[in-house]
């Protein structure tokens, strides 16, 4: 039964409509909580043999060392001396072929990890990675990336 209470809103005044109530509220934050999750999942939309010769060209940094020996994405920890990065979409443990534009210097990482996080750049790569196809000292570079596996 619902009262007016007079100042234009409604009050349930039977014992099971505060209950509805607290029932019908959590099962919108539950809609709510369950459609933000899917929104925000990391994981990608193709299926992992869908991104065989996939090619991204755009611009690659590699890892600070504050990161050395910290957990990735993936769970795995960052280990600067392997050849592993970071993309946004490639699932974890596909094989990239990273090729240096400016040199054609190539390496073949890993990916283990999600970034990188800053517009413009498309892979970050581990110290050892880096260092195979340019000097540290560059710190971003131009790439092509190409999925091999």
């Amino acid at each position: 039964m619902l009262l007016d209470k007079g100042d234009g809103s409604l009050k349930i005044a039977n014992k099971y409509g505060n209950k509805l109530m607290r029932i019908s509220r959590g099962f919108l934050f539950l809609l709510i909580f369950f459609t933000v999750l899917e929104c925000s999942s990391s994981v990608p939309t193709k299926r992992d043999s869908d991104w065989a010769g996939y090619t991204e060209t755009g611009k690659a940094s590699y890892y600070a060392m504050k990161f050395q020996s910290k957990k990735t994405a993936s769970g795995e920890l960052y280990d600067k001396a392997k050849k592993t990065a970071a993309h946004k979409k490639l699932p974890f443990g596909t094989k990239v072929k990273v090729t240096n534009a400016k040199n054609s210097k190539s390496v073949i990482v890993k990916i283990n990890d999600r970034g990188p996080f800053v517009k413009g750049r498309i892979i970050d790569l581990s110290d050892s990675a880096f260092s195979s196809i340019a000097n540290l000292n560059a710190g971003v570079i131009k790439v092509k990336i190409e999925v091999i596996e």
